[in-house]
């Protein structure tokens, strides 16, 4: 007989709570005439970049409930930005997410890039594909914490 495997959450009780602000980027690779689609509000299901930036920030709250031992947390600002290259052909997705709390919010940064950029490859897959229908140039790269930070709650007392 094997021995059971243990999984658990990583207990966090004992930490202070501090703010913590982690930034997440990644990028999607799109054809130049489905960039000016987006750009141009011409894609059938709708705005691709205002889907994607609610989706993002969706995901950024839903991360604990995708991220079996995440902790849920409390996330008290998200910012979520996209830009598009015309010269690289991309569009990339930002987010910025703050807490107060025991633990980092690296996971919800990334988690809502991902949604981000998983949103616009679904609203434009159909400007995408080859004429085999295989999308040999679409490409979803580059998801990376780009920076966090973590500072200690200042209190101040006026006498």
């Amino acid at each position: 007989m094997g021995k059971d495997t243990k999984v658990f959450m990583v207990d966090i009780t004992a930490k202070p709570d501090v703010i913590r602000m982690a930034k997440a980027e990644g990028t999607i690779t799109l054809k130049k005439k489905t960039l000016k689609a987006i750009k141009g509000k011409q894609v059938k299901k709708g705005d691709v970049l205002a889907t994607a930036k609610l989706s993002a920030v969706n995901a950024v709250k839903k991360t604990a409930d995708i991220v079996f031992l995440a902790h849920p947390i409390s996330i008290t600002s998200v910012d979520v930005t996209t830009e598009i290259n015309e010269e690289q052909s991309t569009v990339k997705v930002t987010t910025e997410v703050h807490s107060l709390g025991k633990t980092g919010v690296e996971l919800e940064a990334i988690a809502g890039v991902m949604a981000g950029l998983l949103n616009i490859f679904d609203m434009c897959k159909y400007l995408e594909k080859d004429e085999n229908g295989q999308y040999d140039t679409t490409a979803i790269s580059d998801i990376k914490v780009v920076e966090k930070t973590k500072n200690s709650l200042k209190t101040s007392h006026k006498e």
